[in-house]
């Protein structure tokens, strides 16, 4: 049976029992006593009726599943099943708080800078992301236009033209941004930002990778080539400038070779794939040996002294503190005029063991400093590039050095001199 048609018996029973009622009253005291007790009976059941529903109407400007009165007869039924929808409409309303908290705690972690728009473009949410792309705050920024939020002259054409098709790429903030709203629903869309900035600065790296190694390598090619035309178009070229030119393209091709083998070091430093391979070495001997390899280099013609005071032994991989202390030392003796002095030092301080080359050579400007660990920056491009080396050293120490938890620390003044220091944290001292 329908179950409307049973909410409609119990009125109709208790209007029943009134009508017999007031009939059996008539039958036994008269008509106005039969009468009387009708209209009383049915009276109090109308201001029954009328109490309830200015309950439920008292309910209904504030409904809450535990403020709902208890009614009798079909009230109880309309109760019951108001009662049941509050109950649902606040399981609804809760799982629905929970979920969006979920999203928004999700949309918390992601990479990317979400941010939900009414259709009109003003701000209702964005995550942290968003935020620290687009410059934004939620507290102080909800519910005012985005294009007077984010006062860019390519974003605010893109929000005229409509055009949402395609993302837009523009630079903000110093940021190499792309961005792209998505409508959804029919009165929200959401706006995606992607911070591509690295990824754009890792793109140039390695152009310039390419391009500066190419120009490396061409120079010493296109002189052991050259030669060697000439070595075939003179057959009897004499043996004094045969020798020459055989001096001065093994000179080019050493040159070659060092080039590519440090930037096949320093491609291995970079690399996530080239796990560091920690073991315990004598730091002491290390250091003794690259200080007499020094002085070969140097064929007496600086004064190149050592002091040890720091830890013997250390953990980490020997081989690459051995290139990133040998390239300070060189380096030093290579931008040291003759008769100057190269000091080299190991000792200990508040933050951890610490590597130091001092020496009394040229000096660089201050401008030049920051610049020093990028690949194939070299200070003074003038200079032979058999003095000069090839610009990947000190980036080859500055990789060698963060793998190892460590800094590269520069001091330097024109004329007076320069100290290179490799600060270690006291990791270094542990298995």
């Amino acid at each position: 049976m329908n179950p409307h048609v049973l909410f409609w018996i119990p009125a109709a029973l208790r209007l029943a029992f009134i009508w017999i009622g007031s009939a059996v009253l008539w039958y036994f005291f008269g008509p106005i006593i039969g009468l009387l007790a009708g209209l009383v009976f049915t009276t109090a059941i109308t201001v029954s009726q009328l109490y309830y529903l200015s309950e439920l109407d008292i309910w209904l400007d504030s409904p809450r599943s535990e403020r709902l009165p208890n009614g009798w007869g079909a009230w109880h039924a309309v109760y019951a099943h108001l009662y049941r929808l509050n109950r649902n409409e606040e399981r609804g309303k809760k799982d629905l708080t929970e979920w969006l908290t979920r999203f928004r705690e999700a949309m918390s972690f992601l990479p990317d800078g979400v941010a939900i728009m009414d259709n009109v473009q003003f701000l209702e949410w964005c995550n942290p992301m968003a935020e620290k792309h687009l410059g934004l705050n939620l507290e102080r920024d909800q519910d005012m236009r985005i294009t007077n939020l984010v006062r860019n002259p390519e974003f605010i054409d893109y929000i005229i033209l409509g055009r949402y098709d395609k993302p837009l790429e523009m630079t903000f903030n110093d940021r190499r941004l792309v961005l792209q709203i998505i409508p959804f629903e029919n009165r929200r869309q959401i706006l995606v930002t992607h911070d591509k900035t690295e990824s754009v600065r890792i793109e140039k790296i390695r152009r310039d990778f390419i391009a500066n190694a190419s120009h490396e390598l061409r120079t010493p090619l296109t002189v052991i080539n050259g030669f060697l035309e000439v070595a075939l178009s003179q057959p009897d070229m004499d043996r004094e400038t045969r020798l020459s030119h055989l001096q001065m393209m093994k000179e080019q091709g050493e040159r070659m070779q060092s080039l590519v083998e440090n930037m096949l070091v320093l491609t291995n430093l970079e690399s996530t794939d080239y796990p560091l391979k920690r073991e315990e070495f004598d730091v002491h001997l290390l250091i003794r040996q690259i200080v007499q390899a020094g002085q070969a280099i140097s064929n007496g013609q600086h004064t190149i002294s050592l002091e040890l005071d720091g830890p013997q032994t250390l953990y980490g991989s020997m081989d690459e503190i051995r290139t990133a202390f040998t390239n300070l030392v060189t380096n030093a003796i290579r931008y040291t005029p003759e008769g100057g002095s190269i000091t080299v030092k190991w000792a200990v301080t508040e933050e951890g063991p610490r590597f130091s080359v001092r020496d009394t050579g040229i000096g660089i400007e201050p401008q030049h400093i920051p610049r020093l660990t990028q690949r194939f920056y070299l200070v003074d491009k003038s200079r032979s590039r058999k003095e000069r080396g090839t610009g990947l050293g000190l980036a080859i120490v500055r990789h060698a050095l963060l793998r190892h938890d460590a800094q590269l620390d520069i001091e330097s003044e024109p004329g007076k001199g320069s100290e290179f220091s490799a600060q270690f944290t006291n990791r270094i001292l542990l298995p």
